[in-house]
């Protein structure tokens, strides 16, 4: 048996403690959502079990078309969004880890000074104004499609590829785009998903540039209206376009209301972790060579 340690123990102790902080203002959101409006002020800030069941909040949560709409946006701008921030990330990564070209130093001194000294909101804003992309999908899905921090972690993880791996496959015949698809990207799983996770969370994430960029409602992604409604206290946003009885309007709870639009936001990344973190265990060079 394991002989008793204090230090361990204290480790123990206070991750529990931070587990409970985090878990329970989730659960205590949770469980307002599912409990009857006409009981949420039996709940307390610490309550984690409903009073009550009732899935109201959800029925008008999805039976509103813009909440409906603007989910939709947010799967759009994230999925594509995501797609090309791991696409342009790996090639240029590839391109500066594992290539020699002249003016390279000069394109890592130019990158490296992008990151330190970033434009400012309004070189942005006449930026997507000059590209005509205000009041579009793309505004939100092209801005920083390669995060130069991102860029700089992958090209450390390619530079740690054994040369060996891709010397073999120059003898066997192989050009870059074949090393770097067949040999590169399969070994560099670990850290594509943990890109992947950045940039899906900053996307789905993503109101402040929305708000500026897009004009449209109908455009909005779903943090947005979530702010509409969570912060400024819209209730009209959330009610519009749905035909409630005056009965059934003055027995809503907004706050049970409000706990639902936060718990529909985040369970989309809630599913998101476990596909994501069984790449983190894994070993980089796992079968990759041998000696």
């Amino acid at each position: 048996m394991r002989r008793f340690s204090w230090s361990r123990s204290v480790i123990y102790t206070i991750l529990f403690i931070v587990t409970l902080a985090v878990l329970i203002p989730v659960l205590n959101l949770v469980a307002m959502s599912l409990t009857d409006p006409a009981r949420v002020k039996e709940l307390t800030g610490l309550s984690v079990i409903p009073k009550g069941f009732s899935l109201i909040n959800y029925e008008i949560i999805l039976s509103n078309p813009l909440i409906v709409k603007s989910i939709g946006n947010s799967v759009f701008i994230t999925l594509v969004g995501t797609f090309i921030n791991l696409f342009f990330t790996a090639l240029s990564a590839y391109v500066l880890a594992r290539t020699n070209f002249v003016g390279k130093k000069v394109v890592l001194v130019f990158l490296i000074a992008i990151m330190v000294f970033e434009p400012s909101m309004i070189t942005e804003y006449l930026l997507m104004k000059d590209l005509n992309l205000l009041n579009t999908y793309g505004s939100l899905i092209l801005y920083k499609a390669i995060n130069v921090y991102y860029l700089f972690i992958l090209m450390r993880f390619f530079k740690e590829i054994p040369e060996s791996l891709i010397e073999a496959a120059r003898i066997d015949g192989a050009g870059h785009f074949r090393i770097f698809t067949r040999i590169v990207l399969p070994l560099s799983k670990p850290a594509l998903a943990t890109l992947t996770l950045f940039y899906g969370v900053y996307h789905w994430n993503e109101y402040f540039r929305a708000t500026i960029y897009i004009t449209d409602p109908n455009k909005w992604p779903l943090q947005v209206v979530l702010r509409q409604f969570v912060v400024t206290q819209d209730n009209t946003t959330m009610l519009a376009g749905l035909n409630l009885s005056p009965e059934m309007l003055a027995s809503l709870d907004f706050a049970s209301l409000q706990a639902s639009t936060i718990i529909v936001a985040i369970i989309p990344l809630l599913l998101l972790y476990p596909l994501i973190l069984k790449y983190f265990t894994k070993g980089t060079m796992d079968g990759g060579e041998k000696d």
